[in-house]
């Protein structure tokens, strides 16, 4: 991945965790509404000895938030009903804000695609994160990275020799087939976004769900499809 300038990705939060050790990011989200954010149900496992959460947002550096970032804490965590911790099936999580968020020119929301929108068609798309780069540093790092990628086929994601049959109908499969370019395990929640194919804006189409590895060769990223829980999202957020 490329370092991301400052108001660039202006709708991706950083999920903070604060325990006795200290105050670490967790994973990436995307506000999607003053008091929304949307990420993966993943994050959570485990959320029991945690001190409390903040969520970051309006930075690429996290060492060093600029004036334009602003920290929130999280009322509440709507993880989906039918999660499936291992086999990650509806892997999606809603975070209520304390406050809402005032928008900037850092600051931005996402939009999640309605059922019209046929996003397989789709073709300019990227992900971001701060994630490791390669699997040995598996610290996350501190400034944001994005990536091209390329959506591809589920059925071909879910071919014998790539992941035969674990990627979920809700899901979509971005990276590249012979690898290289993918998400890593820092970067769950972070977004897939894909330019509209007639107009100057970008569809928040997934969430980074899981992957085997980082940027193996039939091995890309597996990303849990926004468009498949719009009405999920309405109906959470009211």
């Amino acid at each position: 991945g490329t370092d991301v300038h400052p108001g660039a990705w202006p709708g991706i939060v950083s999920i903070q965790v604060t325990r006795k050790n200290g105050t670490w990011h967790m994973c990436a989200g995307a506000l999607i509404h003053p008091k929304w954010v949307l990420t993966v149900a993943r994050c959570f496992i485990g959320a029991r000895n945690v001190i409390k959460w903040d969520v970051v947002i309006g930075a690429t550096n996290l060492s060093q938030l600029g004036p334009e970032a602003v920290v929130h804490q999280i009322k509440r965590i709507l993880i989906h009903q039918h999660y499936k911790a291992g086999s990650e099936r509806n892997n999606i999580a809603l975070l209520e804000l304390d406050q809402p968020v005032e928008c900037s020119d850092y600051i931005q929301l996402g939009c999640v695609p309605k059922a019209s929108l046929r996003v397989s068609e789709l073709k300019t798309c990227y992900i971001a994160g701060w994630g490791p780069s390669v699997e040995s540093a598996l610290r996350p790092r501190l400034v944001l990275q994005e990536a091209k990628v390329r959506l591809i086929d589920v059925q071909l994601c879910n071919s014998s020799r790539w992941y035969a049959g674990a990627v979920h109908p809700h899901d979509l499969c971005a990276g590249y087939p012979r690898g290289g370019i993918d998400t890593c395990q820092g970067d769950s929640g972070g977004p897939l976004v894909c330019k509209d194919n007639r107009a100057d804006y970008f569809w928040l189409v997934g969430m980074t769900s899981w992957g085997k590895g980082c940027a193996g060769a039939k091995r890309p990223g597996i990303f849990t499809s926004t468009q498949q829980f719009h009405d999920w999202i309405l109906l959470q957020t009211g």
